[in-house]
């Protein structure tokens, strides 16, 4: 077997693991809430065993809503600033706006929904403005550090060509970018995972609602299946990504 041929191969079952992924992962789903037995050992004398308030596949849809709108709005607002402050005379703002960036990192996220929470109100909302106050950090800095290593010699010939300096980041610079803005996003997005379940704190229904009532009823058999159900979910979710991820390498 030639090593083209087997480069093929291991693509195609990379592809084919990512249905079966999937499929598991809705299986885990569907089966948790029927797993009293497995749990019982941990829930409390007459406490059920397993979260049944809201379907776990609700929640966990609910879970990615918030996640995807995040890091969408985290990937607009990192790729747009690095492409502002690294040409022209955003370049003179580059210091502080990484700054300012990576302060917005070291609020702890139970602050942020506490900031928010008067001004936005409860629900979704303070959820998504922690999720995209963590999530831009690793965006920007990885998009900027793509940005500046962009060959000099392919910026020439660019150039060279006729290429505008829009057409140069189109055709040239965002291309060669997005395999390590994509990396980045996956970093974003399993850090959003985890943080996006203390939005069951201000109201917003995410797989942090079984944690969340585990913690406030003392019954670790919820916190135990909140966790497993968050876990699976992170890994299908960074799997997708990754599969983007090679995608746009291949490109």
């Amino acid at each position: 077997m030639s090593a083209a041929e087997a480069g093929g191969g291991g693509r195609l079952g990379r592809a084919a693991m990512l249905p079966a992924l999937l499929t598991g992962w809705l299986v885990l789903l569907w089966a948790l809430p029927h797993a009293g037995p497995l749990f019982a050992g941990l829930a409390p004398a007459g406490a059920p065993a397993v979260y049944t308030r809201s379907p776990l596949l609700m929640l966990a849809l609910n879970h990615l809503l918030l996640v995807g709108v995040a890091c969408t709005i985290a990937l607009g607002l990192g790729l747009g600033t690095a492409i502002a402050v690294t040409r022209g005379a955003g370049a003179a703002f580059r210091p502080l706006v990484e700054s300012l960036v990576a302060l917005g990192q070291t609020i702890p996220p139970v602050a942020v929904l506490a900031l928010a929470v008067p001004m936005i109100g409860f629900g979704a909302v303070p959820t998504i403005v922690a999720l995209v106050l963590y999530g831009l950090l690793p965006v920007l800095q990885t998009a900027l550090a793509a940005f500046d290593g962009t060959p000099p010699q392919l910026k020439e010939a660019a150039a060279g060509m006729g290429l505008s300096s829009g057409q140069m980041l189109r055709q040239l610079e965002l291309p060669l970018a997005a395999p390590l803005v994509l990396a980045a996003l996956r970093t974003s997005a399993a850090t959003a995972m985890g943080t996006a379940t203390i939005g069951s704190v201000v109201g917003a229904s995410t797989l942090g609602d079984p944690i969340i009532a585990g913690l406030v009823g003392s019954n670790p058999a919820f916190v135990v299946e909140g966790c497993i159900a968050v876990a699976a979910t992170a890994i299908a979710v960074d799997a997708v990504l990754r599969q983007l991820e090679r995608a746009s390498r291949r490109r």
